[in-house]
């Protein structure tokens, strides 16, 4: 027969049982949770178009100036703002642009010139594009900085992937490769953590055309997700304006006229240009008094402001833009709107050779159009990751990287 005595020792074992077993399954949980915290996941910066520096070597045997250097051990190219100045500039123009040849379907560099980008895994060259950290110069920098707050550290945590922006992905094959080995690097390094992207811009392509590559198995090993931030995802008619007059990259110093030799020669220009799935065939890019150009006749817009180079790049690199297959990973796109964003160019002349178009605008951010920037709602219905959507209004092509509202929202998320 038990007694009130024996059943009081029974109730105070039991009830110290049950304590230590709760206190060591909530320890646990804490553990794990905090375990689950420790854990961030690595980013890697993928830029855009001008979006990380670039060395030079000059051996040449002429130059455009008698004042150029023909000479020149590795240097900083881009950007340096030493060499983009009037003058100086002609010199820098012909050390970067690229030439192209139509019979092997790739470019090279002005011969003498090679071209190449420092720095690959190293946030820094993202970070910042002019080396000398001038503020003129920053890029990723405040997301970065915002990184490193979170815990996160450079090399380690955070990492860059810089490529040779001035080419397509018909040309960039080697940083493919590179990128997944990167990828798995990172993974490897913060404990086996699936990866976040940080897009800018043509990066965000870029990035789409990697993932398109890879198996499914794989992304749902090694990414986490993408940020796109201003995203180029189906090109921008202000491609189309770069090679009718050029463009000042917005600096009061440098003249579009001028600059337009370097920016038609790269085949990345080509690659930004309107994308046939979400331009009409009959909707109006350039229009003279006697005819119109759509994007189903872009050949002859080549063919009348006399660059039918800039059409054979087009044709090498039209198959990225019609493969807008979903990246089949976590999306969350952050963009611009409510800045006028060219539309539609007008010439007065026929001619259109030597001309400066009138600029219509729209909506977008400045650079890219906003059917562009929102295209990642297009994968809704044709991928199972969630795609998440930022408006984030007012915000320009650039300021939106430094962006208070970007920076918060990547803060949570991470």
């Amino acid at each position: 027969m038990i007694t009130r005595t024996k059943l009081l020792i029974l109730f105070v074992i039991s009830f110290v049982s049950v304590v230590t077993v709760v206190h060591s399954r909530s320890s646990q949980s804490n553990e794990i949770n905090n375990n689950t915290r420790d854990k961030l996941s690595p980013v890697i910066f993928i830029p855009g178009d001008g979006g990380n520096q670039l060395d030079a070597q000059l051996n040449k045997t002429s130059s455009v100036h008698v004042y150029c250097q023909k000479h020149a051990d590795w240097f900083n190219i881009w950007l340096n703002l030493e060499l983009l100045v009037p003058l100086i500039i002609g010199c820098w123009i012909d050390n970067v642009k690229l030439q192209y040849d139509n019979i092997t379907r790739t470019t090279h560099n002005t011969p003498g010139v090679k071209i190449r980008i420092p720095g690959w895994g190293d946030p820094e060259v993202v970070e910042w594009i002019d080396p000398t950290k001038a503020k003129t110069g920053g890029y990723f920098k405040d997301i970065g900085d915002q990184l490193v707050r979170l815990g996160y550290e450079r090399k380690k945590s955070i990492f860059g992937a810089p490529y040779d922006f001035r080419k397509a992905p018909n040309e960039n094959a080697a940083w493919f490769v590179n990128l997944k080995q990167l990828v798995e690097d990172a993974y490897d390094m913060n404990d086996q953590t699936p990866i976040t992207f940080i897009t800018h811009s043509m990066g965000s392509p870029m990035t789409l055309v990697f993932l398109q590559r890879q198996t499914q198995q794989w992304k749902s090993k090694y990414v986490a997700r993408v940020v796109s931030i201003a995203g180029a995802w189906a090109g921008s008619a202000k491609a189309v304006k770069v090679y009718a007059m050029g463009d000042d990259l917005d600096s009061f110093a440098l003249s579009g006229k001028v600059m337009r030799e370097q920016q038609i020669s790269t085949p990345s220009t080509a690659f930004l240009l309107p994308s046939p799935l979400f331009w009409k065939n009959n909707e109006v890019l350039v229009e003279a008094p006697s005819r119109t150009y759509s994007v189903a006749q872009l050949e002859d817009f080549f063919n009348d402001i006399d660059y039918r180079d800039g059409w054979e790049m087009r044709k090498d690199n039209i198959k990225y833009s019609l493969n807008f297959a979903p990246p089949d990973v976590e999306m969350h796109c952050l963009y611009g709107s409510g800045v006028p964003t060219v539309e539609k160019l007008v010439y007065k002349k026929d001619n259109l050779v030597g001309e400066t178009p009138t600029l219509v605008k729209g909506d977008g951010d400045g650079t890219v159009n906003s059917r562009s920037l929102k295209a990642c709602m297009y994968w809704k219905d044709y991928q199972r990751p969630s795609i998440t959507m930022y408006d984030v209004p007012k915000a320009d092509h650039m300021s939106i990287l430094a962006d208070p509202r970007v920076i918060e929202y990547i803060r949570k998320l991470l």
